[in-house]
C-alpha cells in the first residue's frame, strides 16, 4: 500500500497550490456543515466537527468561511442543503477496485456525474457490495517526519491504539480502527507532534499491483471522478511501486 499511500499524500500537497483549490475548498465546508448538522455546533463536544474545522484551516480556508458553514450546519444561521451521503463502487483499467463517496443535495446528479466519468475513462459501474468488502474503514493520520524516526511515533500513539505506522518517504502514516481516531490524533498532540490531516477512510485488504501504463489510466480516471463537486473521496486498490511512481513523475 505505500506506494498508493504515497501518491495520495504526494496528490493532497499539490492540490493546495493547483488550480484544483476552490474544488477542495467547497468539499472542506461540505465536511464542516454536515458534522455541526450530526453532531451540534460545538467543536469542543463535537470530534468530528473539530477535525473537519482542523482540516479546512490547515489547507488555508478563510475564517469567515468555516464559521458560516458551521452555523449552517446547527442552525444557526439559514440555507444549509441537505447533504446525503452515498457511495458508489466499481472497477476502473484492469480491474481496480474503486470506491467512490459523494456527499451531494441531488441524488441523480452525483450518479449521472459519477457514471458519466467512470465510462468515459475505461472503468464501470458495479453492484453494491460486490466491490466494498475489498475495503476497510480505518482512522488515517498523516504528518511530516520534521527529524522524527518511526520508532518516536509509535512510542507517541501506540498506547492510544494505533494499529502500524507505514513510512512514505517524506512523511509518515498512521493507521487506527476509526473509534481510535480521536486518541490516536491526542495522542499526538500531547507529545508536541504536528500531524497535517486525521480523517476516516477506506483502505484496501486486497491490492492490485499496477505497471506505469495502468497507474496512468487509473490516476486519470481518478482525477476526472474528483473533478465532481458531489464526490468527496475516491478510494482505489492499486498498488503503485516506487519505480512506477518516478517513471509517471519522469
Amino acid at each position: 500500500m505505500s506506494g498508493h499511500s504515497k501518491w495520495a499524500t504526494t496528490k493532497h500537497k499539490k492540490a493546495v497550490i493547483d488550480a484544483r483549490r476552490g474544488k477542495m475548498f467547497a468539499k472542506l465546508i461540505k465536511n464542516i456543515e454536515v458534522a455541526a448538522r450530526t453532531g451540534g455546533g460545538d467543536p469542543g463536544g463535537n470530534p468530528t466537527l473539530w477535525d473537519a474545522i482542523d482540516k479546512a484551516k490547515k489547507n488555508s480556508v478563510p475564517n469567515d468561511n468555516i464559521e458560516r458553514a458551521r452555523k449552517r450546519g446547527s442552525g444557526e444561521e439559514v440555507g444549509g442543503a441537505d447533504w446525503q451521503t452515498i457511495t458508489y463502487e466499481g472497477y476502473g483499467p484492469n480491474g481496480v477496485a474503486v470506491l467512490i463517496e459523494c456527499l451531494t443535495d441531488n441524488r441523480n446528479r452525483a450518479a449521472g456525474e459519477v457514471r458519466v466519468a467512470m465510462t468515459r475513462n475505461g472503468g464501470n459501474m458495479a453492484d453494491p457490495g460486490s466491490v466494498a468488502y475489498l475495503f476497510h474503514r480505518k482512522g488515517i493520520v498523516t504528518l511530516d517526519k520534521n527529524g522524527l524516526s518511526e520508532d518516536d511515533i509509535l512510542g507517541a500513539v501506540l498506547d492510544a491504539g494505533a494499529e502500524e505506522v507505514n513510512d512514505l518517504g517524506e512523511s509518515f502514516e498512521i493507521i487506527s480502527d476509526p473509534s481510535d481516531l480521536i486518541a490516536v490524533r491526542n495522542a499526538l498532540k500531547d507529545a508536541g507532534i504536528e500531524y497535517d490531516s486525521a480523517d476516516s477512510g477506506f483502505q484496501p485488504s486486497v491490492t492490485v499491483a499496477a505497471d506505469v501504463e495502468t497507474a496512468r489510466k487509473v490516476f486519470k480516471l481518478v482525477d476526472a471522478l474528483e473533478d465532481s463537486d458531489d464526490v468527496q473521496d475516491v478510494y482505489t486498490n492499486i498498488d503503485v511501486s516506487d519505480e512506477v511512481l518516478a517513471e509517471l513523475d519522469a
